[in-house]
């Protein structure tokens, strides 16, 4: 487990740039040591307004988008093209205006897709695609990602693993159907924590003072079970992006010392 670094923005514009920022570092340092490079995604506010960001980037332009594999941290089970899916929020945000190569986007299942209605065979069939795109040198079920983004709910959670449900507690499988989400839709697919610890980096996303208590709790040495962003670490590097409002619950011992 790597310890979590931090580093506190002054509000979420700032935040959201500085991350876009970095995650461009990121992906071009990737591509120039292997070719290529891993991104998984993740969605709502701060992961939008992060890939919104990216978008006006003039720096954008640095990265060979050919050369980029996307993935999902989450998904909502729901129609292809649902306002609420995170990939189609990722295209208004970014993707549509980019030139990535259409089999290097790795969207999870809709609701409407092959598997239907059952998001168990849509999570296992997202497995199976993770799998398929591991290497050797990759030593697990799914890719080395580069960078794996998530964003902190209210509650702790992060992807689609809530405290205490199932889903958190899985230590097998690398994607699972989530039934009864505490917030709708209550149908969605998730990575588990052994897929999000198989990262290189994981950047853990938290803006806005209803995120405040999360980061503190998480941050504090809670359990992944009852925290489950307590439990969400990389291989070689954990980071936690947060503006003054999320950080201002965080014990002093915890705040880092140089924030921007």
């Amino acid at each position: 487990m790597t310890p979590p670094q931090l580093v506190v923005h002054r509000d979420k514009e700032l935040m959201a740039q500085a991350a876009a920022a970095r995650l461009i570092t990121r992906i071009v340092d990737a591509q120039a040591a292997r070719g290529h490079a891993s991104v998984v995604l993740t969605g709502g506010r701060n992961g939008n307004g992060l890939l919104a960001a990216l978008a006006a980037a003039p720096a954008r332009d640095a990265v060979d988008w050919a050369r980029l594999d996307l993935w999902w941290g989450d998904e909502r089970f729901l129609p292809e093209g649902d306002p609420e899916r995170n990939v189609t929020q990722a295209r208004e945000a970014l993707l549509d205006a980019v030139p990535l190569d259409p089999a290097r986007v790795h969207a999870m299942p809709a609701s409407d897709g092959p598997y239907g209605k059952d998001v168990d065979d849509a999570a296992a069939a997202y497995a199976a695609e993770l799998a398929a795109a591991a290497g050797p040198e990759d030593h697990g079920r799914v890719p080395s990602f580069d960078v794996l983004m998530l964003g902190v709910g209210p509650d702790t959670h992060v992807a689609s693993l809530f405290p205490e449900l199932p889903a958190v507690r899985e230590t097998e499988r690398t994607v699972v159907g989530v039934h009864g989400a505490p917030k709708p839709p209550p149908v969605r697919i998730s990575l588990t924590l052994p897929a999000i610890r198989a990262a290189r980096e994981v950047w853990l996303l938290a803006a806005g003072e209803d995120k405040a208590e999360a980061a503190a709790i998480a941050l504090s040495g809670a359990g992944e079970i009852q925290a489950p962003a307590a439990g969400a670490y990389g291989r070689s590097r954990t980071l936690w992006l947060l503006d003054a409002a999320a950080a201002s619950q965080l014990p002093r011992a915890l705040y880092p010392p140089a924030s921007a």
